[in-house]
């Protein structure tokens, strides 16, 4: 199969382009389609390679556009005038293959979203239309609401872009209403709605209004999974992200979640400088312990070091409950519970790693059972650590 992708340097262009990259070179096996060529046509493309492309292609996604011109008479000519060149090389060279194209939900003009854009769109849907009527070709035209993931440009035409990139890089961003309702699809759910359409599975439409009614027979096709958050919702996620690297707490980002996606989208826009943090190790003669990650509602995650020969511990909890992995060097772990002599006894390797449990209502301790190394143990507790309420007890195990 041959691909072509008209503004194919686009947001969603250069997404869905790397995106066939991985299903043709082998490397993403959630797909059998088979693809031979990708064709990229973008501003900057020798226009005489559109006649090629045009004839050799086998699905068309014209997703070349403009957003926001100098002039608003550049929205007709960008939106609707290259889409006519398009359809007419096709016709030029007989070919009769899928086409999509990206138009707008600012193609219903209703309300706010009566503008020369959306004007200009609704007429690249009506060309489309009056063209899959007059050779039969099988046409798809998709409404996208407002669109959001890596390789969006800031400052331009997705406020949640702008919003990712001015919070990442320590920018002042305006809110004036927080309140403002969004329809938002992120990149990731569109381009997998363009591999289903490569693959005869689009999922089709009708507008209620401004709203998307999923139906088989539907006029209009669209991506079924969008999520509608307000702006305030978006900006208070954004600034918990951004806390992460000082408060060490990953907020809940449950699959298939908003939060998820957006979290994706803002480390996308993370400078440099940001992109690594120190973390605080606690160190004295035995070694260290350092935080590394706690979580809302399911504990946290440590490092701890211990110096060859040295035992740590020596205490229990009445509820909190942990997990020992060893990574790296040879110890013991000793668990005792309090009022009995019965010593529980296990030896752990970074040779063999395994989670080892620490029970609630036993003294526990770890050993470095080697003279020249240390020994690096991953822990989970089942709960962020409270020093008003630590539920740690000092006992020695034996």
């Amino acid at each position: 199969m041959n691909i072509l992708i008209t503004g194919a340097k686009g947001f969603v262009g250069r997404n869905l382009v790397e995106t066939l990259k991985t299903v043709r070179d082998g490397k993403n096996r959630t797909r059998a389609l088979k693809i031979d060529e990708i064709y990229e046509y973008d501003l900057d493309t020798d226009p005489a390679l559109l006649d090629e492309f045009c004839a050799k292609a086998d699905f068309v996604f014209n997703l070349a556009g403009v957003n926001r011109p100098p002039n608003p008479e550049e929205f007709m000519q960008g939106n609707f005038g290259f889409a006519s060149r398009l359809l007419d090389t096709l016709i030029k060279h007989n070919n009769t293959c899928p086409v999509m194209i990206s138009s707008s939900i600012q193609a219903t003009c209703i309300g706010r979203y009566d503008s020369d854009y959306g004007r200009s769109k609704k007429a690249g849907e009506e060309l489309m239309f009056s063209y899959g009527k007059e050779t039969g070709t099988k046409v798809l035209v998709y409404r996208f609401p407002n669109l959001f993931g890596k390789w969006c440009r800031p400052n331009y035409n997705s406020a949640v872009a702008t919003f990712c990139n001015n919070i990442a890089c320590d920018l002042p961003i305006t809110v004036n209403d927080r309140s403002i309702l969004l329809e938002l699809l992120y990149i990731d759910d569109l381009v997998e709605e363009m591999l289903d359409a490569l693959e005869g599975k689009e999922h089709r439409c009708e507008f209620n209004g401004i709203d998307t009614v999923l139906c088989d027979s539907g006029t209009y096709c669209a991506a079924p999974i969008t999520h509608k958050v307000t702006l305030g919702e978006i900006v208070d996620l954004l600034e918990s992200f951004k806390a992460q690297p000082n408060t060490l707490v990953m907020p809940e980002i449950p699959a298939g979640s908003f939060a998820k996606k957006l979290y994706a989208t803002y480390l996308s826009y993370l400078p440099k400088e940001k992109v690594s943090f120190p973390l605080k190790m606690n160190v004295d003669a035995r070694g260290s312990f350092t935080e590394l990650l706690k979580t809302e509602k399911c504990g946290q995650f440590s490092i701890n070091i211990s110096n060859p020969g040295i035992t740590k511990g020596q205490h229990w909890h009445h509820t909190k409950w942990e997990f020992f992995i060893v990574v790296a060097g040879h110890g013991l772990i000793q668990q005792r519970k309090v009022g009995t002599d019965e010593v529980l006894n296990f030896e752990v390797s970074g040779e063999k790693i395994e989670a080892v449990h620490m029970l609630p209502g036993y003294t526990h301790n770890i050993i470095n059972l080697s003279d020249t190394e240390n020994l690096v143990t991953v822990m989970w507790a089942n709960e962020q650590f409270d020093p008003n309420h630590p539920d740690t007890f000092f006992e020695i195990v034996e």
